[in-house]
């Protein structure tokens, strides 16, 4: 089933932040298509079925924070 996660990113400042967190997320099995947002913080990741705590952990990895954003 194709889900689309909203996270919230912290620590992303410029365009190569944003490149290297498309990087680690697009690297992820299942993970379709990434969209993020510099401005807002957010990374809106559309998958198939990948557990929303391997998207934390490879955003982590590259050194920034990351949660499941609020859908409100």
């Amino acid at each position: 089933m194709v889900t689309r996660t909203k996270i919230s990113v912290g620590g992303m400042t410029c365009g190569h932040c944003v490149k290297s967190v498309q990087n680690a997320l697009t690297a992820v099995p299942g993970v379709q298509l990434v969209e993020l947002d510099l401005e807002k913080g957010t990374a809106t990741v559309v998958e198939d079925g990948t557990p929303p705590e391997l998207l934390i952990a490879a955003i982590t990895a590259e050194g920034y924070t990351a949660k499941i954003a609020d859908e409100t």
